[in-house]
């Protein structure tokens, strides 16, 4: 922190009647000078006033990236692996049998914890598709589209069983709440190809059994400025709150009142040299620009009726289909990570039922965005992520018709876009889908696949917090899962 003289500590005078005439060409002059400074990856070297140390995470990128964005479709709630992509005919065999002692004993259960287990047969039918027969379930018949262009990893583990910490671990690489987000984590490194939209951008639906709520730290920058943070968008109404201007307050106000907040935190940031100021200063203009940005986003009057055919949106309605349609004309506005929450995938019982809300909503806008993505060139460059926070167990559970309880020693989850082998398995669990036998993937070494088709080595991306060199995929061993990479 730098130390000023007693006369510099008072704040500059600003002139009404030269700020007036001024304000909006200086404003402008902040908008061209921060597009000048940008690179090619989009980041803003030294704009953030960050003191010394505190922004680190090297040279980046730290080799050739083979994607620009991240789209993760996020079914929230945990999806059964053994009615997605899972087959097992052992489990059909066993169907309503005693479950062998050996799979569960000192095993973490969730709700069946001391109750008698029982093998849950599968509860659709499977079919082999693409060139390389791949399984995909009778829920997913859109996906069967799209199955040569994605990989399926069927051996994803994770460390915690109920939802919130589950998702937490997911988005953050601990279960430890305050940590910053993946999206957070890249935006921070990379920074964001789009000038007037924020670069990590959240939206969410809802449809199926217990849509449970999502916290915002699932979106957090933690630790890292708050600039970083995620923004959530709303699925229906006013896409984001207060952007619009107040009733009889013009756009050219507005600007003047931003330009001289700027200049005032400017000056107290000479200062004290807090990141937050440039936070602030970073809201206010990202405000401004989102009055003009967002509406143009959100009016879906220019895409033709076969695109919205093809996803099967309506506008406006919130929809999982509609948010598909909305990370689309993000990801070709340079918006940098995209996460799409759909919320009812929590199938305790009546899990036929429940699936077929589900995937009825979610399967064939996910096919869209694949297909949409290819056919705009852009899928080479776009990682697109398809998974929930754990998968689903081989036992039954339910009242009525049958579900399944939380599982997390084996799941199922999908990466496609640049970068990614398509059309190919990856992993396997045991022949009741309980284990994860071939190859684990612990979430980290998906942390670390994610950065690296950024181009982000992920022992390098880091900051210095609490005497701790804190980093998304944390201090364990993690390594990008290289056999899946092209």
């Amino acid at each position: 922190m730098h130390t000023a003289d007693h006369n510099n500590s008072q704040a500059d005078s600003v002139n009404r009647r030269t700020f007036l005439s001024n304000g909006g060409i200086s404003l402008a002059s902040v908008a061209l000078s921060q597009l000048l400074c940008r690179d090619l990856y989009g980041r803003e070297p030294n704009a953030l006033g960050l003191p010394s140390g505190l922004a680190n995470p090297g040279a980046l990128p730290h080799f050739t990236a083979k994607v620009k964005r991240v789209i993760f479709l996020y079914m929230a709630g945990g999806p059964s692996h053994l009615e997605t992509f899972d087959f097992k005919p052992e489990l059909n065999r066993l169907d309503g049998q005693p479950m062998p002692a050996s799979y569960t004993a000192g095993q973490p259960i969730a709700q069946l914890q001391g109750k008698e287990l029982r093998v849950q047969g599968h509860l659709t039918k499977f079919s082999q598709h693409g060139e390389n027969g791949l399984w995909i379930s009778d829920f997913l018949p859109e996906h069967r589209k799209i199955i040569d262009k994605v990989c399926v990893l069927k051996s994803m583990v994770t460390e915690q069983i109920n939802h919130d910490p589950a998702h937490t671990f997911m988005n953050t690489g601990t279960a430890i709440s305050g940590r910053p987000s993946m999206g957070s984590w890249i935006t921070y490194g990379l920074g964001s190809e789009c000038d007037d939209l924020p670069g990590f951008v959240v939206m969410t639906s809802i449809g199926g059994r217990n849509p449970q709520p999502i916290a915002t730290r699932q979106w957090s920058a933690g630790c890292l400025p708050s600039r970083f943070q995620g923004v959530e968008f709303n699925a229906a109404g006013e896409p984001v709150h207060y952007v619009k201007n107040p009733a009889g307050v013009s756009s050219l106000m507005r600007a003047q009142v931003v330009d001289t907040i700027r200049k005032l935190d400017q000056h107290r940031n000479q200062l004290v040299e807090d990141p937050e100021i440039a936070t602030r200063v970073a809201a206010y203009e990202m405000a401004f620009k989102m009055q003009t940005s967002v509406p143009q986003l959100m009016d879906l009057s220019d895409e033709p009726d076969h695109v919205l055919k093809m996803y099967g949106a309506t506008p406006g309605d919130g929809s999982f289909a509609a948010n598909c349609l909305l990370a689309r004309r993000l990801a070709e506005r340079g918006v940098r990570f995209i996460q799409l929450y759909h919320r009812g995938w929590d199938h305790h019982g009546d899990l036929v039922k429940h699936m077929h809300t589900c995937c009825g909503l979610t399967d064939r806008p996910t096919a869209a965005l694949l297909q949409d993505l290819e056919q705009r060139g852009m899928l080479h460059e776009t990682l697109v992520i398809w998974g929930g926070e754990f998968g689903r167990t081989p036992m039954f559970q339910g009242k009525g018709g049958p579900g399944r309880d939380h599982h997390i020693k084996g799941f199922s989850m999908w990466l496609a876009g640049g970068g990614i082998q398509p059309g190919i398995s990856y992993g396997a669990t045991d022949e009741l889908g309980y284990n994860a036998v071939e190859n684990p993937i612990p979430i980290r070494n998906l942390h670390a696949t994610i950065l690296h088709l950024l181009g982000i080595d992920h022992h390098k991306l880091a900051i210095k917090f609490q005497g701790l060199n804190l980093r998304l995929t944390g201090v364990e061993h993690a390594e990008p899962i290289r056999p899946i990479l092209s």
